[in-house]
């Protein structure tokens, strides 16, 4: 697969060339992608098995879980991730991020400016935007020269920039971040957009990994620190001051004001006071932070690029233990509290409750 420059020197693409890499050879892997033109154009290919294929994301919808990967792989589990099968996908680049507002209708987001909406829990997808979409919704709307000159770019560059986080407010709104400040905002369920790049605090157009909402409460991360944030809904945001200057690659922000971010080489930050203070928690292992949920009993949990998951204790990191994973570039809690971890290889069902219980047998500390 041909790999875009945009992310070339973070951590996502540092996972999607492993991805690449190992494709060929991975039981689960679909032939290698066209051109991303053509990939737009042409649906995802049959996957045999694509519980052991590269994913990078999951959510849940309702009893389901839905995943996406590369080559517009979508899989669907109705058995808390036991079984998987491959849904129809329109397109065939990589998906690097899926949410969903409720039970039936969710958003997936990926390679060449893709954004995709379902309204069936993950069973078909509707392809709403792509990289051509973009510079043309771009180029409409702008207004000042810095605008239009950008658009231009835009333009010219053809549908070659990854969205990289999706933020939904309900079935209808959503705003789609990611590489070069791209920001597209769509109040009627991705029929119709809106560019949201004058609107957010990025002067030097740098990448947005993380989107993260609680209520009116937004808050945006990127590369060089790069942080934003909304208190009314999206309608002003403001530049925070970062307490690190590299990337932020996942967090959290919780509806009891609590915001944690994550990144490069093991940094992970927390404030409870909207960005005002941040208190550094301490990371056992210097490697990239590559996830963040909370699990089934509100428990942050994260995941590193050493294969690690780990929980917060206080103000460190503590690793679950849990064989090591193989890059994991996502966490998902299930019901039965275990945990879905996703990346190079597939799905992994992570079991927290019995790495205690063995942990305590040995006298290790878990």
């Amino acid at each position: 697969m041909r790999l875009s420059l945009v992310i070339a020197t973070t951590w996502a693409a540092a996972l999607v060339v492993a991805q690449g890499a190992t494709a060929a050879a991975a039981p689960g892997a679909a032939t290698p992608a066209a051109p991303v033109g053509d990939a737009l154009q042409r649906p995802a290919l049959a996957t045999a098995a694509p519980e052991r294929a590269v994913l990078l994301s999951a959510a849940r919808a309702g009893q389901r879980l839905v995943a996406v990967g590369e080559r517009g792989l979508v899989a669907l589990s109705d058995d808390e991730g036991r079984t998987w099968r491959q849904a129809p996908c329109p397109v065939s680049v990589s998906l690097t991020m899926v949410r969903f507002a409720d039970a039936r209708n969710g958003v997936a987001v990926g390679h060449a400016g893709t954004v995709l909406t379902t309204a069936d829990a993950g069973a078909s997808w509707t392809l709403r935007l792509d990289g051509r979409r973009v510079a043309a919704a771009a180029q409409q709307a702008a207004a000042t020269p810095a605008a239009q000159q950008e658009a231009a770019r835009l333009v010219a560059d053809g549908p070659d920039k990854p969205f990289l986080d999706v933020l939904l407010w309900d079935a209808k709104r959503m705003l789609a971040v990611g590489a070069y400040g791209l920001a597209m905002h769509s109040a009627d369920g991705g029929v119709t957009w809106q560019p949201w790049m004058d609107r957010l605090p990025n002067p030097k157009g740098l990448h947005w990994y993380v989107a993260q909402r609680a209520g009116d409460t937004l808050l945006l991360a990127g590369e060089q620190g790069l942080l934003a944030t909304s208190t009314d809904g999206g309608r002003n945001f403001r530049a925070l001051a970062s307490p690190y200057a590299g990337s932020w690659f996942t967090g959290d922000v919780s509806a009891s004001g609590e915001w944690l971010l994550a990144g490069l080489r093991g940094n992970v930050w927390r404030s409870i006071d909207g960005g005002a203070q941040w208190q550094a928690l301490a990371s056992p292992v210097p490697a990239s932070i590559t996830a963040a949920v909370r699990g089934s009993n509100g428990q942050l949990l994260l995941a590193s690029q050493a294969g690690l998951v780990l929980q917060v204790q206080g103000q460190a990191l503590v690793p679950l233990r849990a064989a090591p994973l193989a890059l994991p570039s996502a966490l998902l809690p299930l019901r039965d509290g275990r945990l879905l971890a996703l990346g190079a290889t597939g799905v992994t069902l992570v079991s927290p409750a019995e790495d205690k219980a063995k942990a305590k047998e040995t006298g290790e500390r878990p």
